[in-house]
């Protein structure tokens, strides 16, 4: 899947994978990683996600990667911030009052781009890949946080029955690509009103990664 592909998802407006409210299991589990106010929290893949506004409202600092410039653009827009922009090395910097968003391959995203946080929270990243890229993903990430501390949100219905993205994933996945460097804790898991895309049975889980 190359970024070609991401690009053309954006510019065409094929985002059925984008929520229009805040993910209900990130209101309700957030707390469960014991962060303090102003932590900084990671998005990867972030998108234009209404989850960040409420992750700023809720008094803490975000930064995002993300691939489409489009995407993060409309993510300012919605926020109504002006953002100031400069280049971090094959990176752009989008930066507003508490937020910072890089445009660019997460992949070229470095340890010291990033700098400190203090939790993960990945509600469509992991899922957005095809399996051969969720394992070089999982690595990179761990990498780039030192494994900080994770709430995770799968997708999980019959693959078979659709193509990604977003792709179905297993608890068995989970462990196989966390499970050296995490314990994981399954918090909660909800059957999808309505089926995915109202059609495909489906349910959300969210994980917690320590």
């Amino acid at each position: 899947m190359e970024s070609e592909f991401w690009h053309k998802i954006w510019k065409d407006n094929q985002i059925g994978f984008h929520e229009s409210k805040v993910n209900p299991l990130l209101a309700t589990h957030f707390n469960k990683l014991g962060l303090a106010q102003g932590s900084r929290i990671f998005l990867p893949l972030c998108g234009k996600t209404l989850d960040i506004e409420w992750l700023l409202k809720s008094g803490y600092q975000v930064v995002g990667v993300e691939l489409s410039e489009l995407a993060v653009e409309e993510l300012f827009d919605s926020l109504d911030m002006q953002p100031q922009i400069s280049k971090r090395g094959e990176l752009t910097l989008y930066r507003g009052d508490d937020l910072h968003v890089f445009v660019g391959d997460i992949f070229a995203f470095t340890a010291d781009v990033l700098g400190s946080i203090d939790a993960i929270y990945d509600r469509a990243a992991l899922i957005a890949l095809p399996s051969p890229m969720r394992g070089r993903y999982a690595k990179h990430l761990c990498l780039i946080t030192q494994s900080a501390k994770q709430l995770l949100v799968c997708l999980e219905y019959d693959q078979g029955l659709m193509q990604g993205p977003p792709f179905s994933l297993t608890k068995d996945e989970v462990l196989n690509r966390y499970s050296r460097n995490y314990e994981i804790t399954r918090l909660e898991t909800r059957e999808i009103k309505g089926g995915f895309k109202g059609e495909i049975p489906a349910s959300e889980t969210v994980w917690l990664l320590t």
